[in-house]
């Protein structure tokens, strides 16, 4: 008889990757080179975490997400499933930073579903990014993101909107798409 049970697929930590106990990681999830999963972070199903990535305690990160190289995601964030995180783009969780700051308070950042974050963008906390939405690489979102729409540069600026896979259906910046 032959057994058609699903089996889980493993969890694969690199051996100079660190996953503090308490840290929870989804089956089939890959943990690179030297990364970092603090202690009460929740990591989900099927995800890739790159070379030197920091995942914050309290961080949850959903499933299917690919974080690329030298990110780190810091306490108060939020990325939901399917997102992807380009290499070396930056989250904040401090809206006034100072060294010396003992009443400070995390600003949260919420990713949703299916957004991608382009390599070395910036994302400065108390932002939200909607669902399938993208920023494009080297931008700095400062305001929200709409659900699909297309934002870049400095503070980052509407710039279209794209559908699920990623491509420009619009170049309007003042109606949003349509999904569906």
């Amino acid at each position: 008889m032959t057994d058609t049970t699903e089996q889980p697929a493993a969890v694969f930590v690199h051996p100079s990757a660190d996953v503090e106990e308490g840290a929870r990681v989804g089956d089939g999830t890959k943990v690179w080179h030297l990364a970092h999963i603090r202690s009460s972070a929740r990591v989900g199903a099927g995800c890739v975490i790159g070379r030197n990535v920091y995942v914050d305690a309290g961080v949850t990160v959903g499933d299917l997400v690919k974080i690329q190289n030298n990110v780190s995601v810091y306490q108060g964030v939020t990325i939901e499933d399917e997102v992807f995180v380009g290499p070396c783009a930056v989250f904040t969780n401090d809206l006034r930073p100072r060294a010396q700051n003992p009443d400070w308070t995390i600003t949260p950042t919420l990713v949703r579903r299916g957004a991608s974050i382009g390599a070395n963008a910036t994302l400065v906390c108390g932002v939200e990014i909607g669902e399938y939405a993208m920023v494009a690489a080297g931008s700095v979102v400062t305001r929200d993101v709409a659900p699909y729409q297309l934002v870049a540069g400095n503070p980052a600026r509407p710039k279209g909107w794209v559908d699920e896979r990623g491509e420009v259906v619009s170049r309007d910046v003042t109606s949003p798409r349509r999904p569906g």
